[in-house]
C-alpha cells in the first residue's frame, strides 16, 4: 500500500500523460516553452485570478512574493507554527523576522486570536514592524481568510496565501490560491496537484507585483533579458512539468471528488474512536492529508507501529513546531504555542489519494480499531 499512490494516478491518465511528455520531446522546447505560458493561463482562470507565475518549487514562489513586497530586515512575518519548514525559512531568507502563531485546535490552522496577540505584542516592543501574514492552508483545507482579512486591515498588513497543499481547496466556492494578496501553491508530487518533480506557482491580481515576480523569477530581467534591472532568481518551471500539469488540472476536479468521497469513508470509520478532521460549514478540502488525532503521544506512536507491522504508511505531520526548530530557537516568542505543541504530539496522517480503494480504507481502519 502507498501513502499516496502516484503509480496508480499515473496509470489512469498514462496515456495522455505519455503523450504530452512525447509532444514535449518532439518539439524540444524545454525552457518556457508554449505549454507553461498555457498552463499559466488555465490556472489563473481555475483559481479565478488575473494572474498566475510559474515557478521551480512552492518554496521559491513564497520567495518570489517577499521579494516582490520587499520584505526584508526589521520587518515582522506572521507564521503558523504548525506548518512546514519553507513558510518561515523563506522569511528568514530575506532577512526578515518569523513571529510564530499558534493554530487553531480544529482545522489546525492560523488562529486568529493567537494572530493578534503576537501583532499587539512586536507593535508594543517597538523593534519590528508588522508587514505580511502567512496563511497556510494545512492539509487541503483554506484557512479562515474572512477572519484574517478583517486582521490584516486592522493593522495595514498583507496577506500571503501558503497553498502548498490547499490547491483545490473553497470557501463558499471560492478556490484556494485567490483569497491572499498573493498566494502560492506547490507541484511538488505529492500535493494535491503534483508534477513529476518540483514546480510551483504565484497566483495576484496586482499587475505591479505580477511584473516583479515575472522579472525575479528569471534573474531580475528587464524588458531585454539580458539587460537586468535588479538582483534575482533561476526560478523557472520547465516545459516538461508544465505538460503534465496540464493533464493532470484537466482530471483534477474528478480527483477532488474522489477524495473527498475517501475522506467521508475513513470519518464514518472512525469518527467513534478518535478525533478525525473537521471541515467548517462553507469550507471545501483538497484532502492534500487526512490527518486524525489521538489522546496522547504514546497512543499515537504506538498505532503507527501498528500501521507499520501490518504494511500501512501513516506520517507524522509535524513533529516539531516552528519554534521548537534549532534553526529559530533564537527567536522571541511573542505569543503562547500550546496547540501547535499538543499536535505535534498527536496528530497521524493516514494513506490518501484520489484512487485509494474503499476497501484499503477499511482495512487500515480496522488496524487501527483493533488497537483502540
Amino acid at each position: 500500500m502507498q501513502f499516496r499512490d502516484l503509480a496508480k494516478q499515473y496509470q489512469v491518465l498514462k496515456v495522455d500523460i505519455d503523450n504530452a511528455m512525447l509532444n514535449v520531446a518532439s518539439e524540444a522546447h524545454y525552457i518556457m516553452g508554449t505549454q507553461v505560458k498555457d498552463l499559466e493561463q488555465q490556472l489563473a482562470e481555475y483559481v479565478g485570478v488575473k494572474y498566475c507565475l510559474t515557478c521551480a518549487n512552492g518554496t521559491d514562489a513564497l520567495t518570489l512574493a517577499l521579494k516582490a513586497w520587499g520584505i526584508g530586515p526589521g520587518n515582522a512575518v506572521f507564521v503558523p507554527d504548525f506548518t512546514f519548514f519553507a513558510s518561515a525559512e523563506v522569511v528568514a531568507l530575506e532577512g526578515a523576522t518569523p513571529v510564530f502563531v499558534d493554530v487553531d485546535t480544529t482545522t489546525f490552522n492560523i488562529d486568529a486570536t493567537s494572530l493578534e496577540t503576537a501583532i499587539k505584542n512586536i507593535l508594543a516592543e517597538g523593534k519590528l514592524t508588522p508587514k505580511v501574514i502567512v496563511a497556510v492552508d494545512l492539509f487541503g483545507l483554506p484557512a479562515n481568510y474572512p477572519l484574517i482579512k478583517t486582521i490584516a486591515q486592522k493593522y495595514n498588513l498583507l496577506i500571503l496565501e501558503d497553498g502548498a497543499q490547499g490547491f483545490g481547496g473553497t470557501i463558499h466556492s471560492q478556490k484556494a490560491c485567490s483569497f491572499g494578496d498573493i498566494a502560492t501553491t506547490s507541484f511538488f508530487p505529492a500535493k494535491p496537484l503534483g508534477c513529476y518533480g518540483d514546480g510551483g506557482a504565484v497566483f495576484t491580481d496586482n499587475d505591479e507585483w505580477a511584473q516583479l515576480m515575472n522579472s525575479y523569477r528569471v534573474h531580475g530581467k528587464g524588458t531585454d533579458k539580458y539587460d537586468n534591472v535588479r538582483i534575482g532568481m533561476n526560478s523557472r518551471l520547465d516545459t516538461m512539468q508544465a505538460a503534465i500539469l496540464q493533464v493532470k488540472l484537466r482530471a483534477f476536479d474528478k480527483e477532488v471528488e474522489l477524495v473527498n468521497a475517501a475522506a467521508r469513508h475513513y470519518t464514518e470509520l472512525l469518527k467513534d474512536h478518535a478525533k478525525t478532521p473537521v471541515i467548517p460549514e462553507g469550507f471545501g478540502s483538497s484532502w492534500a492529508q487526512y490527518t486524525i488525532q489521538l489522546p496522547d503521544e504514546q497512543l499515537r506512536n504506538h498505532l503507527q507501529a501498528v500501521l507499520k507491522e501490518a504494511g500501512i504508511p501513516s506520517m507524522i505531520y509535524y513533529p516539531k513546531p516552528m519554534h521548537a526548530q534549532t534553526a529559530f530557537k533564537h527567536l522571541t516568542s511573542y505569543a503562547t504555542h500550546h496547540t501547535s505543541i499538543m499536535l505535534s504530539q498527536t496528530v497521524l496522517s493516514l494513506p490518501m489519494h484520489p484512487y485509494i480503494e474503499p476497501s484499503d480504507i477499511e482495512n487500515i481502519c480496522s488496524a487501527l480499531l483493533a488497537s483502540l
